[in-house]
């Protein structure tokens, strides 16, 4: 059942998405080459905590880190580790904070010090198609209205879009109904109607869309090695234009939509 939010429920999203996006980007600026993944995720928790604010994502169906930190080929739920970021290396950091009951989740992909071609064209395809999904969620559409933006954006660039992970509504639960699919899936059609919340998040890799998990039971990998990127916001479906709640200064006009 879709979960459509009170106007006392968005005050308290709004704040917990102002958290959580302010914690990404205090942990994105933390980021440089040397520095080791734990490193990064003991930053996170303590700027979780400082917020007076838990992490959404530690203990979630058993998974051991405060943050998600996926390097290079690595597309979703890396483990924090022993591991130092090398320059060149880019870093996806998806931030979940769980604040007076409510859930802010949001994710980027940053480079470390600076990257190649590839991967800087990889990380602004991945950010423009996150825009033009937004740029759908609008009252009227349909779910497939942004699967349908962010796929043919990526993939007219080259790119491919990960089948097996997909966006989802988020409020007092990290996920909620409706699935959102960065690709267009027929079964995922619901219209968008104001008060919904989703977590539009388009995971892109730089070859092919196949995906597996490592050994540890959490990382998710790219099948051919490539580089993958992920960008993420939590936004509310209004009468009008989308609010993006993990980005409140951030209107749409604002977008990267050409």
């Amino acid at each position: 059942m879709i979960k459509i939010k009170t106007q006392d429920e968005l005050k308290l999203m709004r704040q917990a998405c102002a958290v959580a996006a302010e914690v990404l980007d205090e942990i994105s600026a933390f980021i440089k080459p040397g520095i080791a993944t734990r490193d990064v995720n003991d930053f996170a928790a303590a700027r979780i905590k400082s917020h007076g604010a838990k992490s959404a994502f530690l203990g979630y169906r058993r998974y051991p880190c405060v943050v998600c930190l996926s390097v290079n080929d690595e597309v979703v739920h890396g483990l924090a580790g022993d591991r130092e970021l090398q320059f060149g290396d880019i870093v996806s950091v998806d931030t979940g904070v769980s604040y007076k009951g409510f859930i802010g989740d949001n994710a980027r992909t940053v480079a470390v010090g600076g990257c190649g071609v590839l991967a800087q064209r990889l990380l602004d395809v991945t950010e423009q198609a996150l825009d033009l999904g937004i740029a759908a969620a609008r009252p009227g559409n349909r779910v497939t209205d942004i699967s349908r933006a962010i796929q043919e954006h990526v993939e007219d660039n080259g790119f491919s879009v990960v089948r097996e992970f997909v966006g989802h509504g988020v409020g007092r639960s990290m996920h909620e109904e409706p699935q959102v699919p960065n690709f267009v899936d027929r079964k995922s059609n619901q219209r968008l109607q104001p008060g919904m919340t989703i977590a539009i998040e388009p995971m892109v890799n730089a070859g092919r869309p196949g995906v597996k998990i490592l050994k540890d039971g959490w990382t998710v990998v790219t099948q051919d090695g490539s580089l993958s990127a992920h960008f993420e916001h939590t936004v509310l479906v209004t009468d009008d234009q989308p609010e993006i709640l993990t980005c409140p200064a951030r209107t749409l006009s604002k977008l990267k939509v050409t």
